[in-house]
């Protein structure tokens, strides 16, 4: 069972985890507002009330986990989401990093290849809360060319490399922000999409993240 109550400690730990990140380097304060507004116990299970603000990742089920909410506002960070973004996020996953964009008003595009997280999603109330986001099932490899071109794309799963079809989405102007690695650790890139078509990288910290899969289950 997943909680609804969002009391005074749950707002008290939520500050104490945004001064946190605050600490850690994260310096927007859209971000930081965001991750204090977003009550992230609603997105796990009642058993991780107590712990559900610790600065960790946390299983969700179907081998996924709901990421460390410093990587959530380290990856949201680099993509400087602005007012109707049009963002096309890969891995809805527990549709934290969702909420996270939502709540800074972007126009959220998410794929989940997970049949029963995606399902599990499609009734998750707090989600009604975010009419700008749209949940797909699907393989995040393919992207959604349907929906394209996007401001922004997000994998909040490991890349082996650049998926080509996923650059081909991004308009010109456009960022792109994954972890790009086949080994345990991998580092995080940002990839500008410019006028001319090429490519601007740029390479950020170490992480690790659950690697990104073709195909969907």
């Amino acid at each position: 069972m997943r909680p609804t109550e969002d009391n005074y400690r749950h707002k008290g730990l939520r500050k104490k985890l945004t001064d946190g990140i605050r600490a850690k380097g994260i310096s927007d304060e859209k971000v930081l507002n965001a991750i204090h507004a977003i009550p992230r116990h609603f997105f796990l299970d009642s058993a991780f009330d107590e712990t559900a603000y610790e600065d960790k990742a946390f299983p969700i089920g179907e081998g996924q986990t709901i990421s460390q909410p410093y990587t959530v506002a380290y990856q949201t960070q680099l993509l400087e989401i602005k007012n109707f973004d049009k963002v096309l996020e890969i891995g809805t996953g527990s549709a934290y990093q969702a909420c996270v964009l939502a709540e800074m008003g972007a126009q959220v595009y998410t794929i989940e290849r997970q049949k029963k997280l995606f399902d599990a999603n499609k009734s998750f109330a707090v989600l009604k809360k975010y009419p700008s986001i749209k949940l797909f099932y699907g393989d995040g490899y393919e992207g959604l060319p349907t929906y394209a071109p996007f401001d922004k794309i997000i994998i909040t799963a490991a890349a082996p490399e650049i998926p080509q079809k996923l650059i081909e989405q991004l308009k010109p102007g456009g960022m792109m922000v994954l972890p790009l690695g086949s080994g345990e650790i991998q580092r995080m890139m940002r990839i500008t999409k410019l006028e001319n078509n090429s490519l601007k990288e740029e390479v950020f910290d170490h992480f690790s993240f659950v690697p990104m899969v073709e195909g969907k289950k």
